[in-house]
C-alpha cells in the first residue's frame, strides 16, 4: 500500500508552492484537548494553534482533520490525502508503529521536521518552511494561551432576576416573549438560556470568541446574516440566536418528542450538533434509546475520554463534555426558577410552584407542551 502511495506522491510532487496556490494547508492530527477539538465551530488545541500559526506564515488557511490513531495519520499522509501530520512523532514511534509505516520510513518516504511533524519526503519545500518557522518558544507561548482560554470570558453579569416581586426576569423580557414564539418555546426558557450564555450582558465576549447576549460565534453570525456591527445589538442578537435554534431544531426533527428535542437542541447550541449526534450513536451502540436525553446525557460526558472520542463511530472527536452536560442541566434549573417567579404570556396561566427537581422537570414538560 505504501509503495503504491509513494509512486502517487512522486508523480504529483505536491509541495509548498502547490499548497499556496490552492490557498489551503491540510493537516491531520489526533482528536484531544491538547491536540485538536472543535467548540461552537471553532478549532482549539495546541496542535491546531501551532498548525494555524504555520499556515498563516506561509499565506494559506488551515484545514485540520482527524484520524483515530497514528497509523491512520501516516497512511493518509502517504496516500496524499493530507499535506502533513500535525502531531509530535519521532523515529521510535515510526519504527514501532506498524510494518507498513516502518517500511515507508525506512524507504525515506516520510520526513520528520524540527516541529516533530511528519511530511512526505517529496514535499521538501514544505519541510524546509516548517523547519524555518519552528521555534520552541512558539510551543511554549501557545501552550500557555490554550491553558488560559476557558478563563478569558469577559462579561458584566446582571442579576438572575431583575425583580422577583414583579416577575421581571431581565431588561430583555419583551424581546424573549416576541422571539420565543417563532420557536414555539416558553419565553422563560429562552431567558434561562440567555442568562446561561451571557448573564444578560449584551457586550459579553467568551474565551471561544462568542459575542453578545446569546453568545453567537463569528462564523455562525456570518451564516445567519448577522453583521459584525449588529452582534452586540440585543434584539438582533436574540433574533439571530432564535433563527439558529430553529435550524438546530429542524436538524433534530427525527426526535418526535418536542420536549425531548429541547435538550438536544440546547446541547447542540453549546457543544455542536455533530458531537451530540456522536453521543446519540454511542448510546445506541450500547443498546439505549438515542432519542431520550437521559440515555444520551452520559455519553456527552464520555466524549471527553479517549476511549470514546476516538471510537471508530465518532466523527466529531473530543468534546468538553462536562460543560455541555452542565449547560443543559443548569438551563433547566433556571427555567424552573423562572416559571415560579415570572408568568407565562398565556392568559390566566399562573407560575408553577414546585421546588422539587423531578417535579420541576415534569411540570416544565407539561407547561411547555401546553404553551
Amino acid at each position: 500500500m505504501f509503495g503504491q502511495a509513494a509512486e502517487i506522491e512522486d508523480s504529483l510532487a505536491y509541495d509548498l508552492e502547490d499548497i499556496q496556490a490552492a490557498g489551503e494547508l491540510i493537516a491531520v492530527t489526533l482528536s484531544g484537548p491538547d491536540t485538536y477539538y472543535e467548540f461552537r465551530g471553532q478549532g482549539f488545541g495546541l496542535q491546531f494553534s501551532l498548525a494555524e500559526s504555520f499556515a498563516r506564515t506561509v499565506g494559506t488557511r488551515l484545514r485540520m482533520e482527524m484520524a483515530p490513531d497514528t497509523v491512520a495519520l501516516l497512511t493518509r499522509l502517504a496516500q496524499g490525502e493530507v499535506d502533513m501530520v500535525a502531531l509530535e512523532l519521532d523515529t521510535a514511534t515510526l519504527l514501532h508503529s506498524s510494518p507498513a509505516v516502518r517500511d515507508a520510513w525506512q524507504r525515506n518516504a516520510l520526513h520528520v521536521s524540527r516541529a516533530k511533524w511528519v511530511v512526505r519526503a517529496s514535499s521538501s519545500a514544505l519541510a524546509e518552511a516548517i523547519d524555518h518557522w519552528w521555534k520552541p518558544e512558539r510551543k511554549e507561548e501557545l501552550s500557555a494561551v490554550n491553558r488560559q482560554l476557558p478563563a478569558r470570558t469577559v462579561r458584566h453579569a446582571r442579576p438572575v432576576m431583575r425583580s422577583s416581586d414583579k416577575g421581571i426576569i431581565s431588561d430583555y423580557d419583551e424581546l424573549f416573549v416576541r422571539h420565543a414564539s417563532a420557536l414555539h418555546w416558553d419565553w422563560r426558557l429562552l431567558a434561562a438560556q440567555c442568562y446561561q450564555e451571557s448573564a444578560f450582558d449584551p457586550q459579553a465576549v467568551s474565551w471561544a470568541g462568542a459575542q453578545g447576549l446569546m453568545q453567537i460565534m463569528p462564523g455562525t453570525a456570518a451564516h445567519l446574516g448577522l453583521a459584525p456591527s449588529d452582534v452586540f445589538v440585543p434584539e438582533k442578537n436574540i433574533a439571530a440566536a432564535v433563527l439558529y435554534l430553529r435550524e438546530l431544531s429542524a436538524s433534530f426533527s427525527d426526535i418526535s418528542d418536542t420536549f425531548e428535542r429541547i435538550n438536544f437542541v440546547l446541547a447542540a447550541y453549546n457543544g455542536g450538533a455533530l458531537h451530540v449526534r456522536d453521543a446519540m450513536t454511542l448510546a445506541q451502540l450500547d443498546g439505549h434509546d438515542p432519542n431520550r436525553w437521559s440515555a444520551v446525557e452520559p455519553y456527552i460526558l464520555r466524549l471527553s475520554q479517549p476511549a470514546y472520542y476516538r471510537h471508530p463511530a465518532v466523527r466529531g472527536g473530543y468534546l468538553r463534555g462536562q460543560e455541555t452536560y452542565d449547560y443543559v442541566r443548569q438551563i433547566h434549573e433556571r427555567w424552573a426558577a423562572y416559571r415560579r417567579s415570572a408568568r407565562s404570556t398565556s392568559a390566566g396561566m399562573s407560575p408553577r410552584t414546585s421546588t422539587k427537581p423531578h417535579e420541576s422537570r415534569v411540570k416544565g414538560r407539561e407547561e411547555y407542551l401546553a404553551h
